[in-house]
C-alpha cells in the first residue's frame, strides 16, 4: 500500500481532516431538511452508525431555517456530529440571506458547474467563499460530471475536435473536471479563503473514469480529497462499485475522506452506507471501527454447521457489546477473532487471530482447540462450545483492554 499523501489539514467542527488525520467517514440524509424530526432522526441514526461528518441538503429558504433547529436539536440528544451543508444553484442567496444557519453549519459544499454562467455565475461563487472566508468555513469544491460547467467541457470538446491527434470524448471530460476542479479552488484562494479551509472532491459514477480523475488530482494539488462515485447504484452492485473504486484510490494513499453514496431500497437502512465505508477502512486495515470475525466459507469437510453458527452467534455478540466495549474497553475495536470449521486452515487462521477456535470437521475428532494469541490454551466439547467460547473472548477484552487498578505506592 502506498504511503498516505500529506495534505492540509481542515478542521470541520472539530474533525481534523487530511495531512495523514484518520481517513474520515461521512454520509448524507435523505430526508427533506425542513421536515426538521425527521431529519434530527436520520442524522441522529447515521451518526450513531459511526458517520463523522454528516451532509444535508440546503436547497431553499425553508431547509435553511431549519438547520439551527437541527443542530440545538442534536446537541439536546447529545449528539454533537459536525453538519455539513449541500448548496446547489442558490447558495449564495441562502448564505446571505440565512446568516445563523451559514453560523450553524460546519462546512459548506458548493459545486461549481451550477452556481449560474458569465458573469453571474462568477459573482455567485464570489459571494458564497466570502461568505465562507468571513466566518472562517471550509468549503468543499465539489465537481461532478452529471453537472458539469457546460461552458468549460464544450470549449474543451472545441479545441480537441481541431486537434491533430483527438482524444477520446472521456479524457476530455475528465480534463475538464479536474480544470473546474483547480481553478475553482484557486479562484476561492484568490478571493482569500485560505488553503486550509478547502477540501476538493471530482466525482464521476464510471469508476475508471472516477479513479484516473483523483489520481490527476492527487498529483496537482495539495488540499484534501473527498472521495466518492457520483452514484453508486442499488444492491450488490452499488456495494461493489463503491468497493472497488475506493480501495484502488485509498490503496494508492489517496484519499482524505469518504462516502458511499448507495441507493437504498425503499424503506431501507440509510447508514448501510455508512457501515460500508468502514468495511472498506477495515479490510484495508487504513482504520478498525468493530472486532473482526474470520470464519472458512464452508466445504465438504465441514459438514456440519456448528461453525456457521458460532460464527454468526459470535459476530452477533461482538456487534452488541460494542457499545459497552467502545466506552469501557477502548481499543477493542482491533479484537480479531477466528471461528473456523476444520484441520485445514483452522489451526493455522486461529493462531493469526487474537483468538481462536477451530471446530471439528468431518471425520475429526470431536474436540475444538482454542488458540489464544497463538499458543493453544484449551480444547472444548460438547453442547456447550458456543457459550464456553464466548465467555472466553468477553475474558479476553476484559484482560487486554480492561482498565488495571493502580496499587497506591506504599501499600
Amino acid at each position: 500500500m502506498a504511503k498516505r499523501q500529506k495534505t492540509h489539514v481542515v478542521d470541520v467542527g472539530g474533525v481534523p481532516v487530511g495531512g495523514g488525520n484518520p481517513i474520515v467517514v461521512q454520509s448524507m440524509t435523505d430526508t427533506d431538511t425542513a421536515d426538521i424530526d425527521r431529519t434530527v432522526a436520520q442524522v441522529k441514526l447515521l451518526a450513531d452508525a459511526g458517520s463523522e461528518l454528516v451532509r444535508v441538503t440546503v436547497n431553499n429558504d425553508a431547509a435553511a431555517k431549519a438547520v439551527p433547529e437541527i443542530k440545538t436539536r442534536l446537541e439536546d440528544l447529545g449528539c454533537n456530529v459536525p453538519i455539513i451543508g449541500d448548496f446547489h444553484f442558490i447558495g449564495h442567496r441562502l448564505l446571505h440571506d440565512n446568516p445563523e444557519s451559514a453560523k450553524t453549519l460546519a462546512k459548506f459544499r458548493i459545486n461549481p458547474g451550477n452556481v449560474g454562467r458569465g458573469t453571474r455565475r462568477d459573482d455567485n461563487f464570489s459571494t458564497f467563499i466570502e461568505i465562507a472566508r468571513d466566518l472562517g468555513k471550509p468549503v468543499r469544491i465539489g465537481v461532478n460530471a452529471g453537472s458539469l460547467d457546460p461552458e468549460v467541457l464544450v470549449a474543451k470538446m472545441d479545441a480537441n475536435s481541431r486537434a491533430a491527434d483527438p482524444k477520446s470524448g472521456d479524457e476530455v471530460e475528465r480534463g475538464a473536471l479536474i480544470e473546474s476542479a483547480v481553478s475553482s479552488a484557486e479562484a476561492a484562494m484568490s478571493l482569500g479563503l485560505p488553503a486550509d479551509k478547502i477540501i476538493v472532491s471530482c466525482k464521476v459514477s464510471r469508476l475508471p473514469q472516477m479513479v484516473e480523475a483523483y489520481r490527476q488530482l492527487a498529483g496537482l494539488m495539495d488540499f484534501p480529497l473527498h472521495l466518492g462515485l457520483t452514484e453508486a447504484g442499488m444492491g450488490t452492485k452499488g456495494i461493489v462499485a463503491t468497493t472497488a473504486a475506493l480501495s484502488v484510490l485509498l490503496y494508492e494513499g489517496i484519499g482524505d475522506t469518504i462516502r458511499s453514496s448507495l441507493t437504498p431500497e425503499v424503506g431501507g437502512d440509510r447508514a448501510k452506507e455508512v457501515r460500508l465505508c468502514q468495511e472498506i477502512l477495515q479490510a484495508l486495515d487504513l482504520r478498525s471501527f468493530r472486532p473482526a470475525v474470520t470464519a472458512c466459507p464452508g466445504c465438504g469437510r465441514t459438514t456440519s454447521t456448528l461453525f456457521r453458527e458460532l460464527a454468526q452467534d459470535i459476530q452477533t455478540h461482538l456487534d452488541a457489546k460494542m457499545t459497552e466495549w467502545h466506552g469501557r474497553y477502548p481499543g477493542s475495536e482491533e479484537l480479531k477473532v477466528a471461528v473456523m470449521g476444520c484441520v485445514v486452515n483452522g489451526p493455522g487462521e486461529s493462531r493469526a487471530a487474537n483468538i481462536g477456535i477451530s471446530l471439528p470437521g468431518s471425520g475429526e475428532t470431536p474436540r475444538a482447540p482454542v488458540f489464544v494469541d497463538g499458543e493453544r490454551t484449551t480444547f472444548l466439547q460438547g453442547e456447550g462450545i458456543a457459550d464456553e467460547f464466548i465467555a472466553m473472548v468477553d475474558l479476553y477484552v476484559d484482560n487486554r483492554w480492561g482498565a488495571k487498578e493502580t496499587v497506591p505506592a506504599g501499600d
